[in-house]
């Protein structure tokens, strides 16, 4: 595809003919006309949308794409009709040509939790694990990271990167619908890898840390974002059936547990640096997302509890070096 044109040759320069061209076939294989019964709609939504070279893009303190003034008010209305069709839009928000994305969740929240506490992404080559549409990928770039690499095998989510890769024309922040099981093994290629909000999912959240440690060069930093819930070392919530309506939430450990995890793991220097209850301000329902949010998961009459009586979500964040 012409988005990733430039993704290839760059793999090739860091020594990843291989990867690069493994890349190319995935790539190939998930955009296929026939690879997701919602492809051709996608794809004649992008086509609809308008050529237009935005007047400027911001990417550090937002991502924000162009001005209202670059595109007409008609096309407007019709650009808000075509880009309904990769609802839902749950990573943001976007600033689109005068066109105010207010996503399900306000990203850039964790993102200024996060951002003080990590190594400068200056001139380093990052991995975004699950990182839905790209919204920090863009946010990274704006930190000027050399290379990003987000990957979520949610081909929507794909789809929507390539909606704001139209018009910002990035040579160096990519996402990838694959998961981290579809990486060459022991690659040990990143400095910087990020997972965020994907440990919860996983049933082997100590197989998910190894897979996020091969990925990082001897020395890189992982950045790990996580539910956590209250409790002594040890301690994890495997809850019976759905947590917050989520089916697939395994393990929930606490802060310590956490932190045990990744120094078995081989991780050096492992620590909590932020702590966080999700608030119904950060994630709700929006008019670019439809389906129940965060006020449809919680006890009604007692916020500090899911509908199943588990503890509300708690998030925190991790970050520890590689071996």
């Amino acid at each position: 595809m012409k988005s990733y044109a430039a993704l290839y040759p760059q793999l090739e320069a860091m020594g990843q003919r291989e990867w690069s061209a493994l890349v190319k076939q995935q790539l190939a294989e998930r955009f296929a006309p026939d690879a997701h019964g919602k492809m051709p709609v996608w794809q004649a939504a992008m086509a609809a949308l308008p050529d237009v070279i935005p007047s400027e893009v911001e990417l550090q303190t937002e991502v924000s794409i162009g001005h209202e003034r670059d595109i007409s008010p008609a096309e407007r209305e019709a650009m808000c009709e075509q880009l309904q069709h990769f609802h839902p839009w749950r990573k943001g928000p976007y600033q689109l040509l005068g066109i105010d994305l207010n996503t399900e969740w306000r990203s850039d929240w964790k993102w200024d939790r996060v951002l003080p506490h990590i190594t400068p992404l200056a001139g380093r080559k990052v991995l975004d694990v699950g990182g839905g549409n790209g919204y920090h990928g863009w946010r990274m770039q704006g930190e000027g990271a050399k290379l990003v690499l987000g990957i979520d095998p949610t081909r929507v989510f794909a789809m929507q990167y390539l909606v704001m890769q139209r018009y910002i024309q990035s040579n160096s922040h990519y996402v990838l619908p694959i998961g981290i099981e579809d990486l060459p093994e022991k690659l040990a290629f990143f400095d910087t890898v990020f997972s965020m909000g994907v440990l919860y999912h996983r049933r082997s959240p100590l197989d998910h840390l190894f897979e996020l440690r091969d990925c990082l060069r001897s020395g890189g930093e992982l950045v790990l974002e996580t539910l956590v819930i209250e409790g002594e070392v040890g301690q994890a919530l495997m809850p019976e059936g759905r947590y917050a309506k989520m089916r697939n939430v395994w393990f929930i450990p606490s802060i310590e547990t956490m932190c045990l995890w990744l120094q078995r793991c081989g991780f050096k220097n492992s620590r909590c640096v932020n702590v966080n209850t999700t608030s119904l301000d950060e994630q709700r329902q929006t008019d670019w997302m439809h389906f129940e949010s965060l006020a449809d998961f919680l006890d009604p009459d007692d916020r500090t509890k899911t509908i199943e009586g588990h503890p509300a979500p708690i998030r925190a964040t991790f970050i520890a070096t590689a071996p």
